[in-house]
């Protein structure tokens, strides 16, 4: 799998851990930066891991920061992107079984490193289940839509 990932410096840690695994696992990985500790601000780190998913160049992404609710908050700025911060295995699963999440949120200093591997895998190893949460997944399209045109 394809899978694009960025932090601010306060995800940075994790998310060499977090790419370290994922490469462990045969994924191929794009490292959007930042690429160290030094202070930056969050949202285009996330904008490009969002618009490297809704472009189709990656399969999947995912972004870091201290909480990961500022990156969740950016990343769903674009059009087409269905961030979901996760804490643990089970809103990992229903983010992408219910939700069809294309890109997952994670808090450098709320998770440990092997709760946050756990997540990750949760989250790559769930599918889409459709049926009724496909309804809903279109209108929240919908939504996105309407407010795109205005």
């Amino acid at each position: 799998m394809r899978i694009a990932v960025g932090s601010d410096h306060a995800g940075f840690e994790l998310k060499s851990r977090v790419t370290e695994h994922l490469k462990s696992l045969g994924h191929e990985v794009s490292d959007l930066g930042t690429h160290n500790t030094e202070s930056v601000d969050y949202p285009p780190y996330c904008a490009r891991v969002g618009r490297a998913v809704v472009a189709e160049d990656v399969d999947l992404g995912m972004v870091l920061g201290g909480s990961g609710q500022g990156e969740q908050i950016a990343a769903n700025k674009i059009r087409g992107v269905r961030a979901a911060l996760c804490h643990n295995e089970f809103t990992a699963r229903l983010a992408r079984a219910h939700n069809d999440a294309n890109v997952l949120a994670l808090g450098g200093r709320v998770l440990g490193v092997e709760l946050a591997l756990a997540v990750v895998d949760a989250f790559l190893a769930t599918g889409f289940e459709g049926g009724r949460h496909a309804r809903r997944v279109e209108q929240i399209t919908g939504i996105e839509e309407e407010e795109a045109t205005k």
